[in-house]
């Protein structure tokens, strides 16, 4: 597929989706406080996109082989729109975190079924500066989108951010069958194809255990530090710095903008150099970023190291999708990254809660010891002990063929 058909087919939607669901960020604490519902509550209802999506990753990605890709992004972004949009609606504490894990199933679909997409038709000699640059565009719809969410709450209410963000997911639904090609009309699926696709993974895991569990570990330690940070970041700079919101925000917002510089260079240094010139400095530097964090002593020191997380983190852009994508096996393509996101969400998952509960223990400091030795982790072991999916990808068992017209 040319990049152009790429751009109006993955790089277009998501953009558009990721801007939506970043509006959210800014607006549904706020709209959640309103609700007049304790705290446990409060995190109930931001936490429950992630985990509708945590718990539909490995049945979205059986899912792909039965409905087909387009079709899976089409019912994922309209998933995403009806949870969006009904936070408009007055509804109660518990409707509202069902619309989010609503929202969050579809996310899994859509995310999923782009990740597979990209796998199966971006060039294998393009293929990292085709993620990086999905990873990139997510990063810069996340960017503006709080910002986006936070004046429209201003001028005119919570509920008027959701309809806006509902607006943007539903441009995204309108983009994808726009531009998406069809596919051919399936065959009916022989009785017992699900499950061969299944033993093609299970043979794939044990053929490449050592390689396959190394990258696992890798990258449940990568999303644990990359979302641990932007806790961790926050709660140094307010509690300990004594740091006020604006000063804050800055800090993150410099990191950001140094991360969402670095996602072609990322790129470029997978496809030409190898994936592990890119991932494993990327969070090599994130870790002796995240070290820096305890010992800012103040505004500028803590913008300093915000800067060197952002700086590895952008560039590990798209690194971990990449690196899932030349892992995955033909013939079960949609299974393997199901389990691949499934892992890399449940890191991402527990980053955050790795710095509130070794706080209560140790305070902010053993929070970032900790994020620092995932990072450090991570680094090593994908240098140590995955070798180079660009030069020699592991060998795939055969299995059945994808689904026609994928």
């Amino acid at each position: 597929m040319r990049r152009s058909e790429l751009a109006l087919a993955v790089y277009l939607p998501t953009a558009l989706l990721a801007m939506g669901q970043g509006l959210l960020l800014a607006t549904l604490p706020f709209y959640a406080t309103e609700l007049g519902v304790g705290l446990t509550m409060v995190s109930v209802i931001v936490s429950a996109a992630a985990i509708g999506t945590l718990v539909t990753d490995v049945p979205a990605g059986a899912l792909l082989y039965r409905i087909g890709l387009r079709r899976a992004m089409l019912i994922g972004s309209a998933l995403v729109v009806i949870g969006t949009i009904s936070l408009a609606l007055p509804l109660s504490a518990g409707m509202v975190v069902g619309f989010r894990l609503l929202a969050g199933v579809g996310t899994a679909m859509w995310g999923l079924s782009r990740h597979a997409f990209i796998t199966q038709n971006a060039d294998p000699a393009n293929r990292g500066r085709s993620i990086a640059v999905f990873g990139g565009i997510n990063r810069i719809g996340m960017f503006g989108g709080p910002a986006i969410g936070g004046l429209v709450a201003t001028a005119a209410s919570t509920s008027a951010s959701f309809l806006v963000a509902g607006l943007m997911g539903l441009l995204a639904f309108v983009a994808a069958v726009a531009f998406i090609p069809r596919e051919k009309v399936a065959p009916a699926l022989p009785r017992g194809s699900g499950r061969k696709r299944w033993d093609v993974v299970r043979q794939t895991l044990q053929t490449n255990s050592g390689d396959l569990t190394a990258a696992a570990v890798a990258q449940l330690f990568a999303q644990m530090i990359r979302q641990g940070r932007q806790l961790l970041i926050p709660l140094v700079g307010a509690t300990v710095l004594d740091l006020n919101p604006a000063q804050v925000g800055l800090v993150m917002t410099a990191s950001a903008v140094l991360d969402m510089s670095m996602f072609i260079p990322a790129g470029v240094l997978m496809d030409r150099y190898g994936r592990k010139f890119a991932s494993v400095p990327s969070f090599a530097l994130m870790a002796v970023g995240i070290g820096m964090v305890p010992f800012a002593g103040s505004f500028v020191g803590l913008l300093i190291a915000a800067l060197v997380i952002g700086l590895g983190n952008g560039l590990g852009s798209g690194t971990m999708m990449t690196l899932g994508a030349d892992l995955a096996p033909e013939g079960a393509t949609g299974e393997f990254l199901g389990i691949w996101r499934l892992i890399g969400d449940v890191g991402m998952v527990a980053g955050p809660l790795a710095v509130g509960l070794v706080a209560t223990w140790l305070g902010l400091t053993g929070s970032a010891i900790v994020l620092m030795i995932a990072g450090f982790l991570a680094s090593g072991i994908l240098f140590f002990l995955v070798k180079e999916t660009r030069i020699a990808p592991v060998v795939h068992v055969s299995g059945p063929m994808e689904t026609p017209g994928d």
